[in-house]
């Protein structure tokens, strides 16, 4: 197995949204906001060389939406899905799995793409997995959060014939080396990829903890569903990746690839950050 990152830019959201309650004046000091009260994070997926599959766990925010759309996430940055694969000597046609964690457009909307009138998957040769829990959860949205759930970057993917579900029995195995977590704090049926690689453990934080700034407990995203079911995932696994020396895989944290933990008396917290390169 191989495991590679895949930077496919960054994008721009409010700093208060990404830390709820907690003050700017403490968020500021590790994820400093522009004048528009702006943070800039990452949106860094991860390719899985298993065997005769390659895997692209989520998919960035994409290139299918409109200017307006767009403006809203002042996108930046040089990299793409396709510069990212073509620096490792693949392209798009060559992904076998593309393993969504959750359908937000930022996760899911470079799964689809424009093709004229048409969106079709950007991932022709690809199965894509999803969960039948989140899937229903996604497309029967809720008013709070179907600003985030586009049909234009779910519905194409169903159509298409190249969906399938995992079950969501937390722990189940996706292969060999590749397991599920189940987190529902965030977002409904969440799924965090637990992957072993080189005799460590990679968790894939997702949503449930955007960057090393979230650490901290009560610092819990405004934009979760759930808060207090947030809080209490985030203590679990935190503990638990200390205990289990696991290593954290982060998708927003602009500068941070990859993180330790250490327990304090505040809690975890980090230990050394570093990126998977390095491993």
């Amino acid at each position: 197995m191989k495991l590679h990152t895949i930077d496919t830019g960054f994008f721009k959201l409010d700093g208060g949204a990404m830390f709820g309650v907690v003050p700017k004046t403490i968020w500021n000091k590790t994820n400093p906001a522009d004048d528009n009260n702006l943070c800039t994070w990452a949106m860094r997926c991860l390719l899985v060389e298993d065997g005769k599959r390659l895997i692209l766990i989520d998919t960035g925010i994409g290139n299918k939406q409109d200017q307006k759309f767009f403006s809203h996430y002042y996108l930046h940055g040089t990299a793409t899905i396709d510069s990212s694969l073509a620096a490792l000597g693949f392209h798009r046609d060559d992904i076998t799995d593309v393993f969504l964690t959750h359908l937000h457009f930022d996760h899911v909307g470079g799964a689809v793409q424009r093709d004229g009138e048409n969106l079709l998957p950007a991932f022709k040769n690809a199965i894509y997995w999803s969960n039948p829990q989140h899937w229903d959860w996604a497309v029967n949205p809720n008013e709070r959060e179907k600003a985030s759930f586009l049909k234009e970057n779910i519905l194409p993917i169903q159509q298409s014939g190249q969906l399938q579900f995992v079950d969501s029995k937390d722990g189940v195995k996706f292969t060999e080396n590749f397991h599920i977590r189940f987190v529902y704090g965030h977002t409904d049926a969440m799924m965090l990829p637990l992957i072993s690689y080189k005799d460590r453990k990679i968790l894939y934080m997702a949503d449930l903890l955007p960057s090393v700034g979230h650490l901290p407990l009560p610092y819990v995203m405004a934009y979760d569903m759930f808060p207090l079911k947030t809080l209490g995932e985030k203590k679990l696994f935190l503990n638990e990746a200390v205990d289990q020396e696991y290593i954290l895989y982060f998708e927003h944290d602009p500068v941070n690839e990859c993180c330790t933990l250490q327990q304090t008396e505040r809690g975890p917290r980090l230990k050394e950050a570093f990126k998977l390169s390095d491993i």
